[in-house]
């Protein structure tokens, strides 16, 4: 972060032609996505500020609120698209983080608990339609009653399912896999500060060979060190990059909000709810995300490139 951040990009050029794809994008240069006021103008300023950073394609990220606010929200958004189509060629679908999570303490992250919920099949059919059939990924907690047929109809419609804010247990996890989940959503976060040193959710993920690990290499979501053990371990193929970024990505230090939480981002890119020292969201830019990639984990800038591009968008059945 900082000033060795700064000497990284001097070390690691990105080409003009770079073209990154991002799943998991809840905000960008200021702008929430959160937002139940959203203007198409502000829109299109976060896309336009997107592809300055080279990221030429993501799934815009809802987060947990009532399932008639996240329609609404959906509807929102396909309207500013179908006003301007450009918007589309850069939202190329939705990512919906819950609210069909854990409302376990310290698993649902900065997801408010009272929004949580279990899944129903009227429900989806809601979303799916209020998205105009875009909705790409869904991150679910595996354990919540009724999680596994759910897991079944989203794959069965073709929509990827990742496990997240969850402490899904063994069983849970084998059940996820076979009903057809195939993503770890920001695996090594969303999980309480104090766990157990061997039996964690962590560990559980991270060892399962038919789930893809999604990480954020930004160095405080997980430490260099960490992002390089949780990369070593998973064969080639298996691990795809995130910034997981909010409004604060792309834009100055100073106050955000992620739907109805305040945040703030200082110099260093940390985002912290006010006067809290615990981290609360990710500034992070993909273009800078590949610069760490190729950086801490030794690879060619190259290689860093397509982990931010094809190898996801592949999986999506992006073209």
């Amino acid at each position: 972060m900082g000033d060795r951040s700064s000497e990284r990009i001097a070390r690691v050029e990105l080409s003009p032609e770079v073209s990154l794809f991002d799943f998991q994008v809840n905000g960008f240069a200021g702008v929430d996505f959160q937002s139940r006021n959203l203007e198409l103008s502000e829109l299109q300023h976060a896309v336009s500020r997107l592809r300055w950073h080279r990221m030429q394609r993501i799934f815009l990220t809802l987060v947990t609120d009532t399932i008639d606010e996240m329609c609404r929200k959906l509807e929102a958004l396909e309207a500013n698209c179908s006003r301007d189509p450009d918007l589309a060629k850069t939202i190329v679908g939705y990512h919906l983080e819950g609210p069909w999570i854990s409302s376990e303490e310290g698993y649902n992250g900065a997801h408010p608990l009272d929004k949580v919920c279990r899944p129903k099949e009227s429900d989806l059919w809601r979303l799916w339609e209020a998205s105009g059939g875009r909705i790409k990924l869904i991150t679910l907690a595996p354990e919540v009653k009724d999680a596994i047929p759910m897991i079944e109809l989203i794959t069965g419609q073709g929509i990827r399912v990742g496990l997240g804010h969850t402490n899904a247990g063994e069983r849970d996890i084998d059940d996820a896999i076979s009903a057809g989940a195939t993503l770890a959503t920001h695996l090594g976060n969303a999980v309480p500060s104090l766990l157990h040193r061997h039996d964690n959710v962590i560990q559980r993920l991270l060892s399962r060979d038919e789930l893809i690990a999604c990480l954020i290499p930004d160095g405080v979501h997980l430490p260099p060190f960490v992002l390089r053990n949780f990369f070593r371990t998973k064969a080639p193929g298996k691990t795809f990059f995130t910034t997981d970024c909010m409004a604060a990505a792309g834009a100055p230090p100073g106050r955000f909000t992620l739907a109805d939480i305040d945040l703030e981002v200082g110099e260093d890119g940390i985002v912290h709810l006010p006067g809290d020292s615990r981290f609360a969201g990710s500034s992070l830019t993909l273009d800078r995300g590949v610069i760490h990639i190729a950086e801490w984990l030794g690879v060619s800038s190259e290689e860093a490139v397509t982990l931010c591009s094809s190898c996801a968008a592949d999986h999506f059945g992006l073209i």
